[in-house]
């Protein structure tokens, strides 16, 4: 069973096991039909689509969510099935990102109670430049049942992130890039900042300028730097909208590291009360 990635050279082995589901997450936030393009174009063969915002996300509540809130368990569960993920499938996803959407399903996949699931380190990019087969046929209809088996603990909700911000024996993480968590620039929602008593440590370094992960070691120095002696269930990663936040979290668990959490709902969602602090700097 494959928990957190995967190489290229084992999903090529496997492309033909009917227990294995293959899952694109190709995604741009500016132009949000690009990866479903990107996909009819070529894709890994028997590959199925899923879009991040129909797909990975629930519905937006103005004034009350973030960009891309968690869709209901049972929600979430349909979609999978539909994708052909069932109970005992080994799930490959990948992008053209760095891992950092397909991070989204696995760590999605892995709050329902599926752990065979990994990360195609690499992606799409690494799979096409080693001259690997691609096709553009989109493949049938596969469904297969998927029984969701929630794990509330890996996540955290906004009050609750309202109460460990000012608890030193917790660390909270800003997972964007560094400009944004200053408060400097921020391209996409209204507000620029971080939530006040995070800490900022780039989603993006989690892969090498090659567009892979850093090796297990390098990651347990690279967290361990940062977060000092927190455990993961005391660690808690945010980012935009909680999506690249995943990437840290896949990069946690695959540094041996443990299970830290997700705040869903991100900066988009702590904006949206105007008597939330921010944080700037």
């Amino acid at each position: 069973m494959y928990t957190t990635l995967i190489s290229t050279k084992d999903l090529a082995q496997n492309l033909d096991n009917e227990d294995w589901a293959v899952i694109d997450c190709r995604f741009n936030l500016s132009d949000t039909e690009a990866g479903r393009r990107a996909y009819r174009n070529g894709h890994i063969p028997g590959a199925r689509y899923v879009h991040l915002d129909e797909g990975l996300s629930g519905p937006i509540v103005p004034g009350k969510t973030g960009r891309h809130p968690l869709p209901n368990p049972d929600v979430a569960a349909m979609r999978f099935e539909r994708l052909g993920i069932g109970n005992d499938v080994q799930v490959v996803a990948y992008d053209d990102a760095g891992g950092m959407v397909a991070s989204r399903l696995w760590w999605m996949l892995r709050w329902l109670g599926h752990d065979a699931v990994a990360v195609l380190d690499g992606g799409w990019p690494r799979w096409v430049g080693e001259g690997r087969p691609v096709e553009t046929a989109i493949p049938e209809p596969y469904p297969r049942a998927f029984i969701p088996h929630p794990r509330p603990d890996l996540l955290v909700d906004v009050n609750t992130v309202e109460a460990i911000r000012k608890q030193p024996e917790f660390k909270l993480v800003d997972s964007r890039a560094a400009e944004r968590y200053r408060g400097e620039v921020e391209p996409i929602d209204p507000v620029a900042g971080h939530i006040p008593g995070a800490l900022n440590l780039s989603n993006a370094e989690t892969v090498n300028a090659e567009g892979l992960f850093l090796n297990e070691g390098e990651q347990q120095q690279r967290f361990q730097q940062a977060l000092g002696e927190a455990d993961a269930a005391h660690t808690v990663f945010y980012c935009g909208s909680g999506v690249s936040a995943c990437r840290n979290i896949l990069a946690y668990k695959h540094a041996g590291l443990g299970d830290a959490k997700l705040y869903p709902g991100s900066w988009s969602e702590w904006i949206t009360g105007p008597e939330r602090e921010v944080g700037r700097g």
